[in-house]
Order: structure tokens, then sequence, then C-alpha cells
């Protein structure tokens, strides 16, 4: 079993460094979606150990996102990314405190909208890396 969890943990370690950095932007919108998702269904089980650990992953992705923004040199875009992960934020602390599915539902919307866009940008010939 340890073998398999390293030979895991060494084809994620892999899967990241072989990425662009836009790359690795969809993949913490991915993990975000995916840790949203699971937090949504741990609070309509009542699981509040399995909602707090999905919410928690999710804060972190979503702090993640927050700090990488270049707010000097991104302009209007960054700003607009900021006041999004902090409304995100906000919302998903508000679904912790609350037990909200709704609150999760209206970040996912948010996080699969700029999910795509970012994806977009990722996969287009020529993009920035």
């Amino acid at each position: 079993m340890v073998s398999t969890a390293r030979g895991l943990s060494t084809y994620r370690q892999t899967q990241v460094q072989s990425r662009t950095p836009l790359e690795l932007v969809v993949m913490l919108y991915d993990g975000a979606l995916k840790f949203m998702g699971t937090a949504r269904e741990a609070i309509v089980r009542r699981d509040i150990p399995a909602r707090r650990d999905a919410l928690s992953r999710t804060f972190a992705i979503v702090s993640e996102l927050q700090a990488t923004l270049n707010l000097e040199q991104g302009g209007a875009i960054a700003a607009e990314l900021d006041r999004l992960y902090t409304y995100s934020n906000d919302r998903l602390l508000e679904a912790a405190m609350k037990n909200d599915v709704q609150a999760i539902d209206d970040v996912k919307r948010v996080f699969e909208i700029l999910r795509e866009s970012w994806n977009t940008i990722a996969t287009q010939p020529g993009s920035p890396a």
C-alpha cells in the first residue's frame, strides 16, 4: 500500500511539474470544483468532518489563486479576479457556518465559468506560458 501511495505521489508531482502555468491554474480550478462538490455532498448527508475537510481544501485553493494575482501589473482583470475570490471565500464561509448548499452552488457556478475561460486560454495554440 505504501508503494502505491508513493507511486501516486510521484505521478502527481510529475503531472504538476510538466504543466504550463496556465494549465496549473486550470488544475487548481478543477481541484476547487471537486472539493466543492465533495463539500456539497457532505452537507446533504450531514457529514460535518467531511464538509470541514472539503471546504478547508477549497479555501486553500482559492487562497492560492488569490495569492498568485499580480494586482499591480494585472490591471482590471486581476482586480476583478481578486474581487471574485473574496466573494467566493465569503460564500464558502457562509456555507460552512450555515450548512448552505446554495452558497456552494453559487461559487461553483463562478468557478465553472472561470475554469472554462482559463482552459480556453491554456489550450489555444501559442498561448503564453
